[in-house]
């Protein structure tokens, strides 16, 4: 409901001040009370209807958001082919899938383990390091 601004006319504006001046924008605050109001209500309601819904959304965000390591059983296995495979540790798209179906990962995670496996623990050996700059760049002396 809005509420009348009594005491203001045009005289009053054009004088440049009134002793009403301060409650010129009382229309503008009961109007916004009722909206608040209407909008807790509508809040509560919504919230009744769909709380369920809204906790058990809250539960499966949580653990998508989970952090930590891996289970130990999955560890094992990938350092089981880690261990295998330690001079060439890049494993193909069907070992991947192997390793996911062995592990319960799915495969990003079986990647990111082998990117964060390598860089904190692969050193790959001189001879490699050339061959692969070989391969790269071609043999760095041409025989003459």
């Amino acid at each position: 409901m809005l509420v009348p601004n009594v005491g203001f006319s045009l005289a009053d504006d054009a004088a440049g001040s009134s002793k009403d001046d301060d409650i010129s924008g009382g229309d503008v605050e009961v109007h916004e009370c009722q909206h608040a109001g209407q909008d807790r209500e509508l809040k509560d309601k919504l919230r009744r209807k769909y709380s369920g819904y809204i906790s058990s959304l809250k539960q499966e965000f949580s653990k998508k958001k989970k952090k930590g390591k891996l289970p130990k059983e999955a560890r094992q296995i990938l350092l089981e082919w880690w261990n295998i495979h330690y001079k060439w540790p890049y494993p193909t798209e069907a070992d991947k899938l192997a390793l996911a179906e062995s592990t319960g990962l799915d495969q990003k995670q079986i990647n990111n383990w082998f990117i964060n496996q390598r860089k904190r623990h692969w050193k790959p050996s001189e001879n490699m390091q050339y061959a692969v700059m070989d391969d790269l760049y071609g043999p760095f002396f041409m025989g003459d």
